[in-house]
Formats: C-alpha cells, structure tokens, sequence
C-alpha cells in the first residue's frame, strides 16, 4: 500500500513535467520561427536606405556640382525656351525656343534619373541669375525680345558646351560621364541653330530701324 500511495503521484508529478516542457519547447519554437521574420525587415529596409546613403556618398563633388549646375541650366532652357514661343517676333527664333524645350525636357529626365540613382539632389527652381534674365526677357517681344534672347542663348551655350565637355572628360562616376558625353552633340547643334537665330533677330533689328529712317525722311 504504501508502495501504491507513493507512485501514484509520482507518475502524476512526471506526466505534468513532460507537458510544461513540451510547452515551453512549443513557445520557443514559435518565437525561433517569428523573431527572423520580425527582424528581416526592419534589416532589409535599413540596407536600401544605407544603399542610397552610400550611393550618394559615393558621388565626388565635382560630379554633384555638375549634376546641379546642369539641372539648374536645363530648367532655364525650357523656361526660356517657352517664354520665346510666345514673345519672339521670328519664326525661326520661335522653332528654337520648342526646340529647347523639347530637347532639354528630355535631358532634364535624363538627369533627374541619374540623379535619383546615386542618392543625389536637384534643385527644383532657377538661380537669381537666370530669373533676373527671364524677369526681363518677359517684358520684351518681338523683335527686341529675339535679340536679347537669341544672344544669351548663344552665350549661355558656349558655357554650358565647355562645362559639359570637361564632364565628359574628368567625370568620376560612370554615368555621370556618359550623360555629360551624350548630351555634347546635342548642345553643340544647339549653339549652331542659336548662331543662326541671332543673325536673324539682328538683320530683323537693322530691318526696323531702316523702316523707321525711311518713314521719317519720307514725312
């Protein structure tokens, strides 16, 4: 009897210690299945902003200065580029301002492609130069407005060819290089259209003016 009264609970006692480690091996499983998990994306997403942290880091700062300064000029194309669709007295200097439009739009996307790659940020509106220009390209038309337009044009080409060129040549970054090269050609069309053009808006200028000499001697 005694042998009786003493196993009983001892079988108890081993049957209730099997099943609180089972359960404990049940709730450490879960928690080994669910911890990578849970943990996997806080990582994944930390790496993708260490990834483009570096890749800006990455970016030498002559290619950053280059990529801003060249955004800066593509919106100023195209801004200008729309003011003289619809002040310029010319047809010809109107065809170039779509073209700038057109043309730089392209390469803005280009650029601002580039750009997100590598982490970088652009500027979004125009430098104090360029609005001071565009403030007083708006108040002009015709053929005061081709004159003045046309000219900065062809300066402003002249730079933006010898600043690309240098890009094209000492660029850092890969992709940086390739857009300053492939975009070259294209400026260098630019600033033999705006040579065109401002021949145009000059000989229109010279045109007024024999008209006004004309009108007054005649009266």
């Amino acid at each position: 009897m005694l042998h009786n009264r003493f196993s009983i609970p001892a079988r108890v006692a081993g049957a209730v210690s099997f099943c609180i480690a089972a359960a404990f091996c049940t709730q450490a499983g879960a928690a080994g299945t669910t911890n990578p998990t849970s943990a996997n994306h806080p990582a994944t997403s930390a790496s993708s902003a260490s990834a483009m942290t570096a890749n800006g880091a990455k970016v030498a700062s002559s290619d950053r200065k280059f990529m801003e300064k060249a955004a800066e000029g593509g919106m100023a194309e195209v801004k200008l580029g729309q003011l003289a669709t619809q002040k310029a007295g010319s047809d010809q200097v109107k065809q170039f301002g779509q073209r700038m439009v057109d043309d730089h739009s392209k390469a803005n996307e280009q650029l601002k492609q580039v750009a997100s790659n590598k982490g970088v940020t652009l500027p979004t509106e125009l430098d104090k130069s360029t609005q001071r220009e565009y403030d007083k390209l708006s108040k002009l038309s015709g053929a005061d407005f081709d004159r003045e337009y046309m000219k900065h044009m062809v300066s402003d080409h002249k730079k933006d060819i010898s600043e690309f060129k240098s890009e094209a040549n000492k660029a850092k970054d890969a992709d940086v290089k390739q857009f300053a090269s492939s975009t070259l050609p294209t400026l260098e069309e630019h600033l033999n259209l705006a040579k065109s053009a401002e021949q145009v808006a000059k000989n229109e200028g010279k045109t007024q003016t024999s008209s006004r000499s004309t009108s007054k001697t005649g009266s």
